[in-house]
């Protein structure tokens, strides 16, 4: 479908009182990410981000700085005075800015995250083919009671007569069954030229933009309405208990589309695996597990049970033990990690590589083949290929105020309990003595210790039991 005609006006300029929340409404996050940001992911669908226009208002520093990587443009609402009155801020903003409008206008909600670009691409479509001055996005719950009605010519005809609120309604007209989304497309001269007939005189004194569509027929202006597939991608959040529904939903989904790309997903209601994860076919994913941000986890991997895994990138074949931590590390194929090892930022873990039980890595890259099974800390390190860390090794990267980088050749055995003073280079092949202190370079092929000499006193325990035992 050609959408060059349209641009996309999303009002988000509310507070969500009912949220109880200090933070914007529309930056409450569901399956990972803002609600605001799932709506201009599937608006990005229809026009390009320049062509995009956020109504903002309450809070609107802190909306315009929570997605302004996404490049749309903004449009300030300082006063919430109804949906009507924020599209007449749209108006204004195209006047005062001598910008051309679109032919037509696509009206999202910001807090109506589950919207389906398909829906909306729909939409669009049928706006165009029927020519219509105003199309309605409509849903028929099981219960519309609460809801605006959208009362249809008759039931198989596409055009509208009203959108009437929930206490306008006639006795007759209860029974009506579908609702008003709140997701619209305008021909936007339409649009603009009713705008300033909208009046205050209802319950809340507001603009309502729902008063265009009586507007318009009342001129004979052609108002057509479609249904959507599901009134779950509709549903908008009022309350914390309403936005854990829709992020339910979300992740509910976002695991199906998953499991139908060959992912094996055991209990996935207990996961939480956000909506931008992926993961390749033939993976499986035990229960409990968190799959976070921008994570990417190749095929044939295995995620026990409680592992945390967040923007972080794993290769293919990869195991991954029960309790891990990751946090934007990146895992090499054939990989084996934990269980309870903690990958921090900056970690790079080469293939065939193991990282095992309370091992914890920062800014760390480790050579393909190379392990660290047990207990230990790796920071600011570069480590070669094939190096086996002992029990208990630590890279002393801090001396109060910089930190500072150690690096391991190939090869290198580093005992259990070193600590490994940073700067520092160990060459190749070198061995390392269990229990040492290493503050100087070590040569390739060499054995570093930095311990002191053991002394050993034979009879030594008797004599002391023989001094302290008292006289009788």
């Amino acid at each position: 479908m050609d959408t060059s005609a349209f641009g996309i006006a999303i009002m988000a300029a509310g507070k969500g009182t009912r949220l109880k929340s200090k933070r914007p409404k529309v930056l409450h996050e569901i399956g990972g990410r803002a609600l605001l940001l799932h709506v201009i992911a599937a608006a990005k669908t229809i026009a390009p981000p320049e062509r995009i226009y956020c109504i903002i208002g309450h809070e609107a520093k802190r909306v315009r700085a929570a997605v302004a990587a996404t490049g749309v443009d903004f449009v300030l609402q300082p006063e919430q005075c109804g949906t009507g009155h924020a599209l007449q801020q749209v108006k204004a903003h195209f006047a005062a800015t001598g910008a051309a409008p679109p032919a037509q206008l696509l009206v999202l909600s910001g807090d109506v995250p589950l919207i389906r670009p398909e829906t909306l691409a729909d939409l669009c479509k049928l706006h165009l083919r029927e020519r219509a001055a105003m199309t309605i996005l409509t849903a028929v719950p099981p219960n519309p009671t609460g809801y605006g009605r959208v009362l249809r010519v008759k039931a198989d005809c596409p055009e509208v007569t009203a959108i009437v609120e929930q206490k306008s309604l006639t006795p007759s007209q209860l029974a009506a069954p579908e609702i008003n989304s709140g997701i619209y497309c305008f021909n936007t001269s339409c649009l603009f030229a009713y705008l300033d007939s909208l009046s205050t005189d209802n319950a809340h004194g507001e603009y309502y933009l729902t008063d265009i569509a009586a507007l318009l027929v009342a001129d004979h202006k052609r108002v057509v309405a479609m249904k959507a597939d599901s009134v779950e991608e509709v549903l908008g959040a009022n309350t914390i208990a309403e936005m854990m529904h829709l992020d339910a939903a979300m992740r509910l989904a976002t695991a199906r589309k998953l499991m139908a790309q060959g992912v094996t997903i055991f209990r996935p209601e207990t996961s939480v695996i956000d909506s931008g994860v992926q993961v390749g076919p033939d993976t499986i994913i035990e229960p409990f597990v968190q799959l976070l941000g921008n994570t990417r986890i190749g095929e044939d991997c295995r995620i026990r049970s409680y592992s945390v895994i967040q923007n972080s990138v794993i290769g293919d074949n990869v195991l991954v033990r029960n309790g891990c931590i990751l946090d934007e590390a990146v895992v090499g194929s054939d990989a084996l990690l934990g269980p309870y090892s903690h990958l921090r930022p900056g970690s790079e873990i080469g293939e065939a590589a193991h990282i095992g039980n309370f091992v914890e890595t920062k800014k760390v890259r480790l050579g393909r083949g190379s392990k660290a099974n047990h207990l230990s800390y790796l920071g600011d390190a570069v480590i070669g290929a094939g190096v086996n860390v002992g029990a208990g090794a630590i890279t002393c990267n801090y001396d109060g105020v910089h930190k500072h980088t150690t690096t391991i050749g190939d090869g290198v055995f580093v005992g259990s309990d070193s600590t490994l003073v940073a700067p520092l280079t160990i060459g190749d092949r070198s061995y390392i003595a269990a229990g040492s202190c290493i503050t100087e370079d070590v040569p390739a092929d060499s054995l570093a210790l930095g311990r002191s000499r053991q002394t050993t006193k034979p009879g030594w325990v008797a004599a002391r039991k023989s001094k302290a035992k008292p006289k009788e």
